[in-house]
């Protein structure tokens, strides 16, 4: 090997086995050369990071600008990208240059679209361009990178609602999109008839009011009266004017079945599902006289002290037979000595006081329709009070 090594020393320094300084003064010549070119080429080869939109990669280049060395790696720029360093600055072994794409990214900004265009590499970074809360709502990741050929992002920024509910209210913040969301959230479970304020579907704007009414149904009976219905028939056997009832009227009895709606508890509508009658009403009977009372003469009317006086129709005459029946036996012009006269039983100073002496001086010399007359004019002020067969007029 020594051998070998002393050949070429000798060889590179001699020509025809005999020391060559012209030789020897070309080869170090060629040397230098070589040796000066090498240090040219590594002087001039640098190791650049470049980093695009965060994809990091080391590049061996032997341009001095970044626009060149940008270039050299094939990164195509676009007016809105941005660069740093600038294009034109210089670079070194181990410099970092830094690419931020221009994207076009759609962005839905609590329910309202627009395009919004950024150098952000990620969400991170649009969230921070955009201004909004960091806490907001996002439907990508926060480190979830952007693409250059389009990216979308949904934000839901907080919001303040108050929640009516249960008898409840309350306040709180929230991120949700949509008011189903928020009550989601609250642990607010609606049944299928209950009703919102807000449709579930509505978007979340700040100081909404969400209002839960609970809706509920059930069925409830109510007993209602029947009115009976009043026939009357005409006798000439009773005088005229008179009426006598041969049946009394009893109310009937229906049962009413009605669905009701209740909101949070309170009647809100009701509907009839069934109508039943439990008892059938008791038409009432009256029979009414038509027989014309003979008319006294004037001379035994004079004596009998009736002035003759016309009384007006008779009203309530069933009611006042009733209470005569109890007082006098239905007799109208009984006088029995005790200071109480006629059917009714007036005293002469109650009889004089109500006008009675328009027609007699007592009672029992007064026909039955102006006795019943001076009753109705006692009963407008007094009522039944003053007789004592009062209780009759309802039996």
């Amino acid at each position: 090997m020594a051998q070998k090594l002393r050949a070429i020393v000798v060889n590179f320094f001699t020509s025809d086995g005999k020391f060559s300084f012209i030789k020897v003064g070309t080869q170090l010549v060629v040397l230098c050369a070589l040796v000066l070119g090498l240090v040219a080429f590594v002087g001039n080869n640098k190791t650049v990071t470049l980093n695009v939109d965060g994809k990091v990669s080391s590049v061996q280049t032997f341009g001095g600008t970044v626009e060149q060395v940008v270039k050299s790696a094939n990164v195509e720029l676009h007016p809105a990208d941005r660069v740093s360093p600038a294009l034109d600055a210089g670079v070194q072994n181990g410099s970092v240059i830094n690419v931020n794409m221009a994207k076009a990214v759609k962005v839905s900004l609590d329910g309202a679209e627009k395009t919004v265009n950024t150098t952000a590499q990620d969400v991170a970074g649009l969230v921070t361009q955009l201004g909004v809360a960091s806490s907001s709502e996002l439907s990508v990741p926060k480190d979830a990178q952007l693409a250059v050929d389009g990216s979308f992002v949904a934000i839901s920024t907080p919001k303040t609602v108050s929640i009516i509910a249960d008898g409840m209210a309350k306040k709180t913040t929230t991120t949700a999109a949509n008011v189903g969301e928020v009550l989601k959230d609250a642990g607010i479970r609606l049944a299928a008839a209950d009703r919102t304020s807000q449709p579930a579907h509505a978007p979340v704007v700040s100081n909404m009011v969400i209002k839960v009414s609970r809706v509920t149904g059930k069925t409830t009976t109510v007993t209602e009266a029947v009115a009976f219905q009043t026939l009357t028939a005409d006798s000439d056997t009773l005088p005229k004017g008179e009426e006598k009832v041969t049946q009394e009227g009893v109310p009937g009895e229906t049962t009413l079945t009605y669905k009701l709606v209740l909101v949070d508890g309170r009647e809100a509508s009701r509907t009839l599902v069934s109508k039943t009658t439990t008892r059938e009403p008791v038409t009432e009977k009256i029979t009414v006289g038509t027989k014309e009372e003979p008319k006294p003469a004037p001379a035994a009317e004079a004596d009998s002290g009736n002035t003759g006086a016309a009384a007006p129709a008779m009203m309530n005459p069933g009611m006042w037979d009733k209470i005569a029946q109890c007082e006098s036996g239905g007799n109208w012009s009984i006088n029995s000595g005790n200071g109480y006269y006629g059917g009714l039983q007036f005293d002469v100073q109650t009889w004089i006081g109500a006008g009675g002496g328009s027609y007699a001086p007592n009672a029992s010399q007064a026909t039955k329709a102006q006795q019943i007359d001076i009753a109705n004019r006692i009963y407008a002020e007094r009522g039944l009070q003053p007789w004592g067969c009062g209780w009759a007029a309802s039996s």
